[in-house]
């Protein structure tokens, strides 16, 4: 005898139960993720304050794979000033605005000093994501084709220490990552002689340490305390409402989303297979 048809009910039921799931797990994140929990933030003026006493210090030769497979070494860089920064691929705001502006401060440094005058290289961190190919697509979608920037991914033996010596800090937290948005100038010796935080700044302060470095023309004085306490230094999201770091709600929401999407497929899918199976008849 044929098979019975689904009960109509038993799929609407089957589908509100995965809905109220979802609403549940949603509200849940909500309500218990207002707050990043203790020890998984940066303290902003600690990691600026380790990243300032990376001033003077020398850069050892390490090894990394460019986005285009070549493998390269720091050591490569010297003779010329390098701006060196951090970022990670799966970050959807900062990290990319942060990248973008560079590109305008590179633009304007390069019209100060010459177009050769020095390199630019921007290291992923979030090992194994932050694999060659990411890098490559990250650069692309940043609109990055200057033949003097590279971007590279770092050996996860070495990625610690390197980082360490550049001063640069990040800690894993349920939205991605705290981390300093900072751009690291080194000298043709491979020392640091300039931090530059945020994902927006004061051209000068970019462009000054570059005609120092290359010009010999001297770099001025700036009020840096004042002019930290003015930027953005993390790379997280800040809600000025609340004034503290939060987590990205729109996370949450575009897994609500596609979860739902996926259930209401699935249920569609069901629901209609079970409609054009054929009758079977009885011998």
């Amino acid at each position: 005898m044929p098979d019975p048809a689904p009960d109509p009910k038993d799929l609407n039921r089957l589908l509100l139960a995965a809905f109220i799931g979802l609403v549940l797990l949603l509200g849940w994140n909500l309500l218990f993720a207002q707050e990043l929990p203790a020890g998984t933030t940066l303290d902003a003026r600690q990691a600026v304050e380790t990243s300032q006493r990376a001033i003077g210090r020398g850069v050892g030769d390490y090894t990394l794979t460019a986005s285009d497979g070549r493998e390269i070494r720091l050591s490569q860089f010297r003779g010329k000033p390098l701006v060196v920064s951090f970022i990670y691929t799966g970050c959807f705001q900062v990290c990319p605005t942060t990248t973008k502006f560079l590109a305008e401060a590179v633009d304007k440094g390069r019209k100060a000093v010459g177009d050769d005058a020095f390199h630019v290289l921007t290291i992923g961190f979030n090992l194994p994501f932050d694999s060659p190919m990411a890098m490559r697509e990250f650069a692309r979608k940043q609109g990055i084709g200057d033949p003097r920037w590279t971007f590279a991914t770092p050996s996860p033996d070495t990625l610690n220490t390197m980082a360490a010596e550049f001063g640069f800090q990040w800690v894993p937290t349920p939205a991605g990552f705290d981390h300093l948005t900072q751009a690291t100038i080194v000298d043709r010796d491979g020392r640091i002689v300039r931090q530059v935080y945020g994902d927006s700044f004061e051209l000068p302060m970019f462009v000054a340490p570059l005609r120092e470095l290359v010009l010999g023309e001297p770099a001025p004085r700036y009020d840096f305390a004042s002019w930290v306490e003015r930027v953005r230094v993390l790379c997280t999201v800040y809600d000025p409402r609340a004034g503290r770091y939060r987590l990205n709600y729109g996370l949450f929401i575009e897994i609500f989303t596609g979860s739902t999407i996926v259930v209401a497929t699935v249920w569609y899918l069901i629901a209609n297979s079970r409609r054009r199976r054929p009758p079977t008849g009885t011998a």
